[in-house]
């Protein structure tokens, strides 16, 4: 038996590294002696890059940080000048630092120990033995076995056996390429049909996926996205504008308003140290991590970080059929004739037990095709093509010239599948597969039987389906089966609209595509190639996709997605380039994952917010001080007091709490417009309190006490408007931290440089006081008054 490809003309690579070569028999494979030595010798299938940072990666990582230097050269200049008070803002620094290495170390750990559990396995040839190995174990010259579905790890010489293979994922072709014997199998590429034994040529950072990773990485920097990006261009603009600002304000200070070399310091290093979101980018880098560890938790592997973000925004949700929507067992319910006259009943069976007998077991439909005609001394065939998502159809040549076509209706008969057509339409109405079997001879097909499968929709598929449209979540189901099956399925699911179909066929433009998807649910017949059509389309109408997927006709779809979600019990391929990796294979795990990615971003959202009140204020009260005749009114240790109990303490709480609302906007934009008007108060208030203490002669001791109770005032009334609406924790969390900050009022103030009032400065911060909440509310409805102006 062999498969009929066109020949290969590329040549086999040869590993860079001058080692000698070992050529083992495909049938032996390398000895466990011979392993060892190419272990030892450093030429086993070593990744490029690790998923995962190393220890002293994530120690040095949180350690040398450019804000981190900040803070130490301000503390030594607190230190030279005899202010040891106010170097309490360090605590806080420590108690992050110590906090982010604890976390992201124990992330690591969890993670770690899923990798081991979620590794790609590939199967080898050693000591004439057939074994799975991870492929990260694989050696020079190793054996190695590759069938439908298997991701080419390491670049190869095809030894035995012809296969179908899409080099997409790296040549960006999505042609499917016969190789066979001598051919060379590129690293990155996927095997679309067909089994082959192969030696690897070139592994690790020698492979070809490998050298294109590494030139990347050379190129350019690989750049965080989402949250982590605007987070880092924020810190970038910071980190530019901290310095000069520090030092004109300084030299207003010092050399123009006459304030000592130590008030001088101390009023800088307030300015400095509020102008820096230190705890941020932590809180969201940790946040994260942490996130990604309760998925895991929920069985689903989360390749990147940026995904549980990219989740939490999905406002699109592609789904293929099988896998997905019904179970993956298939079973064959009925066989209808076509044609008797040709071949009875008995007669068609043995021809499609000889038929699948002769063609691997490599997807769900052909392996119930098997189950149900069975034959225990089956013909041999001469020549064999396999099913492939592109064809649609199989095709099996005996001796005699006699040849027999399995496959979609309409692909199989063309133009004559009218003929039958009310038949097809009867059963595939019920939701049942249906595949048309024939004598194929000089181009035309004799139809012989409607080969009638079953594929059962899975119990929990309308509770998961349900969550999704609760949520606002809009469904579509891309599938390569016959529309009107597809349609029934999905409307015995509970997806709406899913009458709503159309057969991708009858698309032969890119402009039609893109109109079928602004108008259908259900999209039948469709190619890998248009899968990824429709998920371009639905990105290009402005939709967050997220696409599902376990078999290799949804690969480039799911490269294509916004976010990709894979069955593992699917194809590696489709594993290895997903997002997400469901390890139960359970869709209806998803809704628990999506839950999560909603809760962390959305309360990494809201703390934000809290963060940037503070920063946004000090920048704007530090330019003002460099021009104006007053002295920077805040210390290090005032602004330490009020960022402890309005934004560490009650971001650490808030950041765990419950939150599975759809993520909207850009991250930065929505965390802006929640602070605005919070630091915009600040610096209204706290200006207008630095004019009344000039006017009124009032001691700069006294004037930065007033400041800062209203500042945590301002960061109290801004805890309120992001924990509504309360419950019974968030009522407790503000009511601890307002009783906490009146304690250090009371018994500790000279801890953090507060002192006590004078009538007049009292009176000032009881009138001032009053004003915070109205002024509060003015510049929200400015801004909601701006946003509604932009928005049209």
């Amino acid at each position: 038996m062999r498969r009929i490809f066109n020949r290969s003309t590329k040549s086999s690579n040869t590993s860079k590294r001058k080692v000698k070569r070992i050529y083992a028999s495909p049938d032996i494979g390398l000895t466990s002696e011979q392993v060892n030595m190419r272990i030892n010798q450093g030429l086993y299938n070593k990744e490029v890059e690790s998923p995962t940072k190393s220890t002293s990666e994530i120690i040095l990582g949180n350690i040398l940080t450019y804000f981190n230097l900040i803070f130490f050269v301000l503390a030594l200049a607190l230190v030279a000048v005899g202010s040891y008070q106010d170097l309490l803002f360090m605590v806080i620094v420590g108690a992050n630092l110590i906090i982010g290495i604890v976390q992201e170390l124990d992330a690591k750990r969890k993670l770690d120990e899923l990798v081991i559990i979620s590794e790609t396995m590939a199967t080898v040839v050693r000591d004439r033995k057939v074994m799975k190995i991870p492929v990260d174990q694989l050696v020079l010259d190793d054996i190695v076995i590759l069938s439908r579905g298997s991701h080419i790890y390491a670049d190869a010489e095809l030894l035995e056996g012809e296969v179908m293979v899409d080099e997409s994922l790296v040549t960006g072709e999505s042609d499917e390429i016969p190789k066979k014997r001598g051919d060379f199998l590129l690293s990155g590429s996927f095997i679309v049909s067909g089994e082959c034994k192969a030696r690897l040529e070139n592994i690790g950072e020698d492979s070809f996926v490998s050298q294109l990773t590494l030139a990347a990485k050379k190129g350019k920097k690989r750049q965080p996205a989402g949250m982590m990006k605007s987070l880092t261009r924020l810190l970038q603009v910071i980190g530019v504008l901290i310095i000069p600002i520090g030092v004109f304000l300084y030299r207003r200070q010092v050399m123009i308003l006459g304030l000592t070399i130590k008030e001088g310091v101390e009023s800088t290093t307030g300015a400095l140290v509020g102008m820096i979101p230190a705890g941020l980018y932590l809180l969201v880098s940790v946040a994260l991590a942490a996130s990604v560890v309760r998925i895991a938790k929920k069985e689903t592997v989360v390749h990147e970080f940026k995904s549980v973000e990219t989740l939490a925004r999905v406002n699109v949700l592609c789904l293929d059929k099988t896998g997905t929507i019904t179970e993956n067992d298939m079973k064959v319910t009925d066989l209808i004739l076509l044609n008797e006259d040709i071949a009875d009943e008995k007669a068609v069976r043995r021809l499609l037990a000889d038929f699948a007998a002769n063609l691997p077991a490599n997807n769900a439909t052909m392996q119930a095709i098997k189950d149900h005609f069975k034959s225990f001394h089956p013909r041999r065939a001469k020549e064999i093509h396999e099913f492939t998502s592109k064809t649609k159809q199989s095709r099996v040549l005996f001796d005699n010239n006699e040849e027999f076509i399995l496959g979609a209706p309409e692909i199989v008969l063309g133009d004559q599948v009218y003929l039958y057509e009310d038949l097809i339409n009867a059963h595939a109405s019920l939701g049942k597969r249906v595949l048309l079997f024939g004598s194929y001879r000089y181009g035309y097909t004799e139809p012989l039987a409607l080969v009638i499968l079953e594929n059962p929709v899975k119990p929990t598929a309308k509770d998961t389906f349900s969550y999704f449209i609760d949520q606002g979540v809009e469904l579509k189901v891309i599938s390569g089966d016959n529309p009107l099956t597809v349609s029934i399925v999905a409307k015995q699911a509970g997806i709406p609209k899913a009458d709503n179909y159309i057969d991708a066929t009858t698309l032969t433009s890119l402009e039609d595509l893109e109109e079928a998807v602004r108008k259908y649910t259900v999209f039948g017949r469709v190619t890998p190639e248009q899968k990824k059509q429709v998920i371009k389309a639905l990105k290009k109408a402005g939709k967050t996709v997220a696409m599902t997927g376990d078999g290799i006709n949804d690969v480039l779809a799911l490269k294509e997605a916004d976010c990709s979600i894979a069955m593992a019990s699917g194809s590696d391929v489709a594993s290895q380039v997903s997002d997400l990796v469901l390890l139960s294979s359970n869709f209806d795990s998803l809704p628990s994952v999506v839950a999560e990615g909603r809760r962390v971003i959305n309360n990494i959202e809201r703390t934000a917010s809290l963060f940037l009140v503070k920063n946004i204020f000090s920048f704007a009260l530090a330019l003002i001080s460099i021009t104006a005749v007053f002295a920077y009114p805040l210390t290090p240790a005032q602004l330490a007091l009020v960022s402890g109990l309005t934004i560490g303490v009650p971001a650490f709480f808030l950041a765990l709490e419950p939150n599975s609302e759809l993520v909207r906007g850009n991250f930065l934009i929505n965390v802006l417009y929640k602070a605005f008007p919070a630091a915009l108060t600040n610096l209204f208030i706290v200006i207008i309190a630095v004019l009344f203490s000039i006017a009124f002669k009032m001691p700069l001791a006294e004037i930065s006490t007033v400041t800062t109770i209203l500042i945590a005032f301002v960061g109290f009334c801004m805890i309120w408007r992001v924990s509504t609406p309360f419950n019974l924790r968030r009522i407790i969390l503000f009511v601890s931290l307002i009783i906490a900050f009146i304690i250090i009022l009371i018994f500790v103030p000279s801890l953090f440089s507060l002192s006590p009032l004078s009538l007049g400065s009292g009176l000032v911060l009881f009138v001032l006081a009053l004003l915070i909440i109205p002024v509060m509310n003015f510049f929200t409805k400015c801004f909601e008054k701006v946003t509604e102006l932009i928005k049209r």
